[in-house]
């Protein structure tokens, strides 16, 4: 494979990647009032300064991870920060999607920085068995291992009410 083949095709998988579960699901999310996970950490953090980490650690039938994980500024401070992605198997979590998120939640405690969640998931997932909730219990672990050393900020990411009515009707 020639050098040009090999970055087209890196390019094109970080395409794939950062479609997320594609056009239709990422409707799906704006018709319901609710923004993809890319959006919304664009909303939270200062214009151009979000490094995405672990971008091609993936599942291995998809391709792609239900979360999105990084290093930003919010401020001129630095934070990292992850959003799950409900376009990508209801944002629900899984062994390499609990690793992600555990490899950054590391990353805040060496360096210090406070730690950001905007968490839309559908819970485990379920076709992965134990090592779904095997990957619960290393987020939980390193919740109580950090509490009191680096803030942890958790944002549950639920409709506003008026959607919710227009959908129970």
């Amino acid at each position: 494979m020639e050098m040009n083949d090999a970055v087209d095709k890196l390019n094109n998988r970080k395409q794939f990647i950062e479609a997320g579960g594609g056009e239709s699901r990422a409707k799906s999310q704006k018709d319901r009032g609710k923004q993809t996970a890319r959006e919304r950490i664009d909303q939270l953090v200062d214009t151009g300064t979000f490094h995405e980490l672990f971008r091609f650690h993936s599942d291995q039938d998809s391709g792609v991870e239900g979360v999105v994980t990084g290093t930003a500024e919010i401020h001129g401070r630095d934070v990292c920060v992850f959003a799950q992605d409900f376009t990508v198997n209801g944002g629900s979590l899984g062994k390499m999607h609990s690793l992600k998120i555990t490899k950054l939640m590391d990353l805040a405690m060496q360096v210090s920085c406070p730690i950001i969640g905007l968490c839309d998931s559908a819970g485990a997932r379920i076709q992965e068995g134990v090592s779904a909730l095997e990957g619960y219990g290393q987020l939980f672990y390193r919740n109580v291992q950090y509490s009191g050393k680096i803030p942890q900020i958790s944002v549950i990411m639920v409709l506003a009410p008026e959607v919710l009515f227009t959908l129970q009707h």
